[in-house]
């Protein structure tokens, strides 16, 4: 006798054998982090200049005058111009205070002229803030102090999170009533400097700006999958 199988069930045969073979093997997910500190070896200032006048063009060129000057003091002070760039110029008309009714009326302009100066050494932060004020800046917006070998610095981070993941997944499988077997998968999740941002008003120029670099604290955060067996 010969025996037929109906088309139907070979292919839900057919289509079911894959499905099986896809299923993903037991496995135990955790993420590990950690997280290293280090003193920053360089950082970026913000400063400039801001002038009021009647007319936009006196604040332009009032503005223009007082710039070249900062400009010119950084040079001096021995920067290398591809270290500082104009982050901001603006011009822009200010308004009388509001009135009970009327449109408003424009009390004169103010020009703005910004930079953004990368200091690749620390120790010359103070001094560079007093060259800035002592030129003319009245704007320091902020210090940003930054590590330049950030990713090399990760690198002890990393081990440490491996560890971690590896701390974390051996006390679910000893709960578990399993073994942990060899990593599956590895993948490292987004991670980035914590920045020593400080703002800070314009110093007087006699005085030296005191400025603390503080430390930077890098942090690294990792997914690992290990396989696991039963004991």
């Amino acid at each position: 006798m010969k025996l037929t199988l109906p088309l139907a069930s070979l292919a839900l045969s057919l289509i079911a054998a894959p499905a099986l073979a896809q299923v993903p093997p037991p496995a135990i997910s955790v993420t590990g982090e950690a997280t290293v500190s280090v003193a920053p070896d360089q950082a970026v200032i913000d400063g400039g200049v801001t002038t009021d006048a009647k007319t936009a063009r006196e604040a332009a060129d009032a503005n223009n005058t007082a710039m070249a000057k900062v400009l010119g003091a950084l040079k001096g002070a021995g920067l290398d111009e591809k270290d500082y760039q104009t982050s901001r110029l603006s011009l822009q008309p200010k308004h009388a205070p509001d009135r009970v009714s009327g449109p408003p009326t424009v009390s004169g302009y103010r020009a703005t002229n910004r930079v953004t100066i990368k200091v690749r050494d620390v120790a010359k932060v103070a001094s560079l803030v007093d060259v800035l004020v002592g030129a003319g800046a009245n704007e320091i917006g902020g210090i940003n102090f930054v590590v330049s070998q950030a990713s090399k610095v990760l690198d002890e981070a990393r081990d440490k999170a491996i560890a971690d993941a590896r701390r974390k997944a051996e006390i679910y499988a000893k709960a578990a009533g399993v073994t942990l077997g060899e990593p599956i998968s590895i993948s490292e999740e987004g991670n980035a400097p914590v920045p020593m941002y400080r703002k800070m008003a314009a110093p007087m120029a006699a005085s030296s700006a005191p400025v603390a670099q503080g430390e930077e604290t890098l942090s690294v955060s990792v997914s690992v999958s290990w396989a696991i067996k039963g004991k």
